[in-house]
């Protein structure tokens, strides 16, 4: 696992891993472009959880080239930087959304306020991408 020496960074970005609500995930397209989309994620047993639109060409990306990075927002001031690089697959086992308890405390209010429904979000955004980390960097507040 990354963000695992015990240091004061490596807490305080798992913290922000499991606090933040908004990332960056970039995926390769097969002829090679880095795309960068923002997500909703959830990090869970040490990996990342994005349930992804079944149309958003990431999903392509991820089938060509697994290879991703996910990053948070910094301070506003170029400090307080996490960002994680990992290996991503689609992930069949995972609990759909509907019922996936940990994900709807997460964001069952912005689902509610931006899509209507969980079950509106659920029809679109079925498709769940799991981020294995490979690598971890951060640099504290």
């Amino acid at each position: 696992m990354v963000f695992d020496t015990g240091s004061d960074n490596d807490a305080h970005a798992l913290d922000r891993l499991q606090q933040e609500k908004m990332a960056w995930l970039t995926t390769v397209t097969p002829d090679g472009q880095p795309q960068s989309f923002p997500v909703w994620f959830l990090w869970e047993r040490g990996e990342i959880l994005v349930f992804s639109d079944y149309r958003a060409k990431r999903n392509a990306n991820i089938a060509a080239n697994p290879h991703v990075v996910l990053h948070l927002n910094d301070d506003g001031a170029g400090r307080d930087i996490v960002v994680v690089e990992g290996v991503a697959r689609v992930d069949d086992a995972t609990p759909d959304l509907e019922s996936h308890a940990a994900y709807l405390a997460k964001y069952g209010e912005w689902i509610t306020r931006d899509l209507g429904s969980v079950e509106r979000m659920a029809a679109v955004y079925n498709v769940p991408i799991r981020i294995s980390p490979t690598r971890g960097r951060a640099t504290g507040a």
